[in-house]
């Protein structure tokens, strides 16, 4: 994968057109127990994008305490740990559980703030405003935190939009910036009272709201858990449907997942080739002062001018994993 891309990569230095947004690559959401040291020192060592560490669904009751301390350790000792490129990330308990305030007192009072908070089971405006208020008061100085949401109910599909709004009208003078969106397909099963179909078709109208509106916001999108972790085949399959739904990324349960995922998440040869072949026959166009053009027989419009924009930038922003 790594030899497969650095060609490419190094034909998209020389287009100057790019302008690079505030973006943190997270194609892999890995969740590990944050109670089981060991698999998070291993964690470490990954070739992956994003490190959750977790005190919810991945840590029985009887180790929150554990799970909490545990993190809080890691947090206040070295906080880049064993390497640079990765996205420390804490998933939390639900506002509405007895452990959410202790959770995020833990995590945004540590010697190194995580990069980011994973705030699951977000249903309403009360969960978003309880939560700005806690890190506005807990994060020191002017430090700021990306938050990401979890919609995993039938509610929080239906009020997807307005949580994305409000959660983004609040990060305006908070601690901390909206930065995903992910889809929890097993408690939304849960929430609808089914079972969850091998491919999922139960699924697809909440799977492409919750990209449409993540995208609509110019969120990341992070697609759902695929539990059967040996079926590598499989997983795949989900990665490139959700790839072209529109998703930026999805959750992880096991390394062995991790390769998988990441390249499903890059663009492949031909797309990074027609991208950067469209921009350097933009910028040769609008040297001559010419608007519209033909590239390869099809008229060239802004809507696909940001596609191809969109693949230079997400490659670009990933090659220190290349």
């Amino acid at each position: 994968m790594k030899m497969k891309f650095r060609t490419v990569f190094n034909c998209i230095k020389k287009i100057n057109i790019i302008s690079v947004r505030y973006y943190t690559p997270r194609r892999a959401l890995m969740y590990v127990p944050g109670d089981n040291l060991r698999k998070l020192s291993k964690a470490f060592t990954l070739d992956v994008d994003c490190i959750a560490m977790d005190c919810e669904d991945g840590v029985a009751l009887s180790q929150k305490e554990t799970a909490r301390s545990t993190i809080r350790s890691i947090l206040d000792t070295e906080k880049n740990v064993t390497r640079r490129n990765f996205d420390r990330a804490v998933r939390v308990n639900p506002v509405n559980s007895e452990f959410c305030h202790d959770d995020l007192r833990a995590v945004l009072t540590a010697k190194y703030l995580p990069d980011t908070v994973l705030l699951p089971k977000v249903e309403d405006k009360g969960h978003l405003e309880w939560f700005a208020d806690q890190a506005n008061a807990l994060i020191r100085d002017e430090a700021k935190i990306d938050l990401i949401i979890y919609v995993e109910s039938a509610l929080a599909v239906i009020k997807c939009y307005e949580l994305c709004k409000y959660t983004m009208e609040l990060a305006e003078n908070g601690k901390f910036r909206l930065a995903g969106v992910v889809f929890g397909s097993d408690d939304l099963c849960a929430s609808l009272g089914i079972t969850r179909s091998h491919d999922g078709a139960e699924l697809l109208y909440a799977r492409q709201k919750v990209v449409l509106i993540s995208k609509a916001f110019n969120l990341q999108a992070i697609d759902m858990v695929h539990i059967d972790f040996k079926d590598l085949v499989k997983l795949k399959e989900y990665c490139e449907q959700g790839a072209q739904m529109g998703y930026t990324g999805k959750q992880v349960i096991h390394p062995d997942q991790v390769p998988v995922v990441q390249t499903a998440f890059l663009p492949n040869k031909k797309q990074v080739e027609w991208a950067t072949g469209l921009l350097e026959s933009f910028k040769e166009h609008q040297k001559k002062g010419q608007g519209a053009f033909v590239y390869k027989g099809i008229m060239i419009d802004m809507p696909t001018m940001k596609q191809a924009q969109n693949i230079v930038d997400i490659l670009k922003l990933t090659s220190s994993s290349l």
